[in-house]
Parts: C-alpha cells; structure tokens; sequence
C-alpha cells in the first residue's frame, strides 16, 4: 500500500528533519512506499524553506498557506492533495513517533478502516506532561466519549483508508481534526493502536485557553449534529 503522510507544521524548523528521516527510515524498514504530505501557515521560523530543501532528498509534497491558517484546515488541505491509498495524520514534534506510523498502516491494511494512535490503551501512555495537562486531555475524552467509540478521541495522530473522509463534510475548529474524522467519517471497524506519547522537545506548544475554548465550540457543533 502506498502511504501518504500528512503533517501541518507551524514553526517546526528544528524538529522536521528529525521527523523526516525517522518517518522514512520507518516506512522502508516496514516495506511501505510512501510520501509526505507537508501543510506549513508561513511559519516564521523557517519551516517552509527547510522542507523544501527536504523534499530535494525524499518524497515529498510542500505546501505553502497564509500564516496561522489552522492545524485543523492545514490537515483537510493535506488529504486533499495525498497520493497514497492510506492516510496518515501526525504531528511534527516529535510527540507522535514516528516509528508507529507502520504500526497503524498495518491494522488499515489488515482489514481495518480508521486506527487510531492511543494513549489510553493498555500499552499507551504519555511522558513528560505535567498534572493539569493529563487531567484536561483526561477530562477531554470524557467529554467525547458521547460522540465518538474510542479512547482516545483527543488523538491527532491516526490512520484511514481514503473513502472513510470521502464526500464527508470536515468542519473542524482549532486543532482537533481527529475528533471531526472519528465522529463524521465512513468506516465499518476501527482500532486503537497503543503509543506513548511524549512532550515536545522543540518550541513551544500551542495548546492554551483559545484551544480549549474551540474544543467546547467543537463539541457543542457535534451535539446539535446529533440531535438534528
């Protein structure tokens, strides 16, 4: 299966080239022929420049948007402009490893329509996080759980076959795009697939009162969805 992965970046400068060559290394070391699909909102940093200076060495696709145009909206630009037969969706931070991206291909290839990166699975975990973060991503999911089947319904980090977004209308706010594919997307069976996730080592998290905010608005939009 071809695999494209998809990767909005936002003042990532440090961390792409180190998400490059695992990423691929990965994908070779499984066998797997695949792309990446970088999204990057003018970042100041840099981070357009350095993949394009990437995407002279690997296979990959650079797409270059007005500034801070959105994770969620970089990701839905992403899939439209994928090659692959299977999509991935990761951070560029490190914080989704890159060494379980062959992982979830796997379980999409074993007969499995949507796998999800967990952290809540046995087997997964977080690193590195402070109390009141795993209390709000805790707190988070226990919010989703009346929308969505899976654990870890906060997870940015997943795998899916094309058809389970196609034709589906995407609306997602702030950066929760998995949250808007695990609600709205076609699939028959899902997976959660267990990772550790880890604190970012470069930059700065985006993650803030204006996130948790857009996260509620998210969740109030899929409530009247479901009630219409």
């Amino acid at each position: 299966m071809r695999v494209s992965v998809i990767v909005p970046t936002y003042n990532e400068a440090d961390s792409l080239p180190e998400l490059t060559r695992r990423l691929f290394a990965a994908l070779e070391g499984a066998g797997l022929a695949g792309e990446m699909v970088i999204v990057d909102d003018d970042s100041p940093d840099g981070t357009g420049d350095v993949a394009e200076e990437l995407a002279r060495r690997h296979p990959m696709q650079v797409l270059h948007r007005p500034p801070k145009s959105g994770l969620a909206s970089a990701v839905t630009d992403g899939l439209g402009r994928a090659r692959g037969e299977v999509l991935v969706v990761m951070d560029a931070d490190l914080s989704h490893p890159p060494e379980v991206v062959p992982d979830l291909v796997k379980a999409v290839a074993d007969d499995v329509d949507l796998a999800v990166a967990s952290r809540y699975v046995p087997g997964g975990g977080v690193l590195n996080w402070p109390w009141h973060r795993r209390f709000a991503s805790w707190f988070a999911n226990v919010l989703a759980r009346p929308f969505v089947p899976m654990h870890d319904a906060t997870s940015g980090f997943f795998a899916l076959r094309r058809a389970v977004v196609e034709d589906v209308t995407l609306d997602p706010i702030g950066f929760k795009i998995g949250l808007e594919v695990m609600a709205k997307g076609r699939y028959r069976r899902h997976v959660e697939v267990p990772y550790t996730f880890q604190d970012r080592r470069y930059g700065k998290s985006k993650f803030g009162l204006r996130e948790v905010r857009n996260y509620l608005r998210q969740l109030g939009r899929l409530c009247r969805r479901g009630k219409a």
